[in-house]
């Protein structure tokens, strides 16, 4: 194993000289925190052991008591988590992750997932040297079902590590995992936890290569689909592991620093058990997938000696160098590579009622808004659980029987939030697209986010409907409201999205090559060409298309089409074209992330979380609660529950459909 860590071992070592150092550092009044940072950082885990070896033959004592004594806080949990060995603060990890009440699944999760079969003998050794317990029964005391299951086979330690791959067997798991989940009702999580969890790395690789062709979906769409709970998410997470071990730990990284809070634990476990092993690429992944150095983020999220201490782990910032790493073109490519091979299975959360009566309805609707106080609950079970087709009928019902307006009864009934949630679902989609893209133009300030994400996001079929809305409604085309309200390349970007003219239908892979080609090429051309010509491109392709031009894009360049337009282009033109690569990429994520946007911090931006939760209700809500949980390790009827309040939130969960 190649190993590309920041910490080696450093040249001339004097375990003694070093235990000395240490000493002075700690001895009379306060600490000179600054040599013992400095020290302990530079020496590998292999000298440190010495290092405790000479401090207690040169002083009698013990080199991490002392530092337990004179160091306090983070920082102290850093220094002397370093000072272990990797299997003895693995096992204390994974002690702490199920002593007490609680237990810490994402420990665990991370831990197990990504540890090779020396490591994990090595923890399980360690940790009867540190506790005297049997670490496999105390997991089994401490979890449940399928994941129990799970860790129990990482465990043994026994994953095939030969680098042999039999291409008959491939094939065989692929068609395997394939009849356990997407081909019959349940799924065989059995079958799921022998295959992950003993093959080869290797075996895997190629597993997943053969199960997208034979599913049309990647194995993260379907064990999304098919699990649930912490099994999907430690699955998930094998599953990243077996596509690429730094990836997983770049966005294990950002999750424990991004928003309010860090999360130190994760943050110091990564930082030390990977400084000697693939630091370097670790770096590498988390500047393609965030555009940021982890560095940087450290830098901005962390203070002090422990702040000093982390960089000196992650050992450089890469947005000095400036360019982009081999390793990363090559994750990059792939990841290019598995979107365009797979299609997404669309799930909803809000299908059709069954039994469904207009007329029982529209009665129940009238009787929840006459006399005195209006019955809100009534209102929410209806509105918020029948199909928008249904919702159409009971319009025309009520008009019919009771000749009363529906949309007007509701206006004057109902307020605020839960009105305009409660309006936008009894509009047509149409109607709905319609009067967001209005709202997003009147007053005096533009939301340029949501003509993005509106125009972005929908087919041609729903911008004409739009379109004829916008006209029929507000008098008005909407290619001229755009023109009257926008200016420059971005109103030229979005006046060709409302033109509804995408191409429809696969990738033409000749032209692919031509397209990337051109893109690559118009990097090197001035800002305005440069903006017109990938707007000639990812205006009017084909999704499929697209995946297969951004995908030829890395081969051309060796750069993300992602990080180009990140580096070379600003404002409301970089947020165009960022979303429409989003969206090609993984649409349910895109949405997941524009969500997150909407309630994360302080304030919610309503609008943006109405508009996304009534258009997409029907069409791939399921999916986006799906994204929303694994980029953002909390689930969406989670944040929503903490954000919103009342009915509106009553009839937001109702939208969402369950906790995952």
């Amino acid at each position: 194993m190649v190993f590309r860590g920041t910490i080696t071992d450093a040249p001339d070592f004097d375990p003694a000289a070093d235990a000395e150092t240490l000493y002075n550092a700690m001895k009379g009044i306060g600490s000179d925190k600054d040599a013992i940072l400095d020290l302990v950082t530079s020496r590998s885990n292999a000298q440190r052991q010495e290092v405790i070896e000479a401090y207690k033959c040169s002083f009698g004592k013990d080199l991490i008591e002392d530092l337990k004594y004179e160091l306090t806080g983070k920082f102290e949990r850093l220094i002397v988590s370093l000072m272990r060995t990797s299997a003895h603060h693995d096992a204390k990890e994974i002690h702490d992750a199920i002593k007490g009440a609680g237990t810490n699944e994402r420990c665990l999760i991370e831990v197990m997932a990504s540890r090779n079969n020396n490591q994990i003998h090595g923890m399980v050794e360690a940790y009867k040297d540190a506790y005297g317990g049997d670490i496999e029964e105390d997991v089994i005391g401490d979890t449940s079902g399928h994941f129990k299951k799970m860790l129990v086979v990482l465990l043994q330690g026994t994953r095939d590590e030969s680098g042999v791959v039999d291409a008959d067997l491939v094939e065989q798991d692929a068609q395997d995992l394939y009849a356990a989940g997407e081909e019959q009702w349940g799924t065989e999580e059995a079958k799921f936890i022998m295959i992950l969890g003993n093959r080869s790395v290797t075996h895997l690789r190629m597993v997943f290569d053969a199960y997208e062709k034979i599913a049309e979906c990647s194995i993260e769409d379907s064990i999304k689909s098919e699990l649930s709970g912490d099994f999907e998410t430690l699955m998930l997470a094998v599953v990243q592991c077996v596509r690429s071990v730094p990836m997983f730990f770049a966005r294990r990284l950002y999750k424990s620093m991004k928003g309010l809070g860090t999360a130190d634990n994760t943050l110091i476990r990564i930082m030390i058990s990977r400084s000697q092993i693939d630091m370097l690429d670790i770096r590498e992944c988390f500047r393609l997938r965030y555009e940021k150095s982890l560095y940087n983020m450290i830098k901005d999220d962390t203070s002090g000696d422990y702040k000093r201490t982390l960089l000196n782990l992650c050992g450089g910032d890469d947005d000095l160098a400036g360019e982009f790493f081999p390793e990363a073109a090559q994750i990059a490519y792939k990841m290019w590579e598995i979107s365009s091979m797979t299609k997404v299975q669309l799930r909803p959360t809000l299908r059709p009622a069954s039994n469904f009566d207009p007329a029982a309805d529209a009665q129940a609707l009238r009787k929840a808004m006459k006399g005195f106080g209006t019955d809100e609950d009534a209102i929410i079970d209806i509105v918020a659980q029948r199909s928008n087709a249904q919702r159409q009928e009971i319009r025309q019902t009520f008009k019919s029987l009771l000749g009363r307006d529906l949309m007007k009864d509701l206006k004057s009934e109902l307020s605020k939030n839960l009105e305009r949630l409660v309006i936008g679902l009894m509009l047509t989609p149409a109607e709905f697209d319609a009067k967001m893209m209005k709202k997003a133009m009147e007053g005096a300030g533009t939301d340029e986010h949501a003509l993005i994400e509106i125009l972005v996001t929908r087919s041609n079929e729903e911008i004409h409907a739009m379109n004829a809305a916008y006209q029929d409604g507000y008098k008005r085309s909407l290619e001229e409201a755009i023109q009257s309200d926008t200016s420059g390349h971005f109103c030229r970007i979005l006046v060709s999205l409302v033109q509804g003219a995408r191409e429809e239908g696969p990738a033409d892979i000749e032209r692919a090559n031509a397209d990337a080609q051109e893109l690559a090429d118009a990097c090197n051309a001035e800002s305005d060409d440069m903006e017109m010509k990938f707007m000639s491109i990812l205006c009017t392709r084909s999704f499929p298309h697209l995946r297969r031009v951004f995908q030829e894009f890395v081969k051309c360049s060796n750069k993300d089409i992602e990080q180009i337009i990140k580096k070379e282009m600003s404002g409301d033109v970089k947020n165009a074209f960022y979303a429409i690569v989003c969206s090609v990429k993984n649409q349910p994520s895109y949405f997941a992330d524009r969500l997150y946007k909407a309630m994360k911090g302080l304030g919610t931006d309503d609008r943006a979380l109405i508009r996304i939760m009534v258009s997409r209700s029907e069409i791939d809500l399921f999916n986006i609660r799906k994204e929303f949980k694994d980029t953002h390790d909390v689930s969406l009827h989670e944040f929503i529950q903490g954000d919103t309040s009342g009915d509106y939130r009553k009839t937001l969960l109702t939208l969402c459909g369950g906790e995952d």
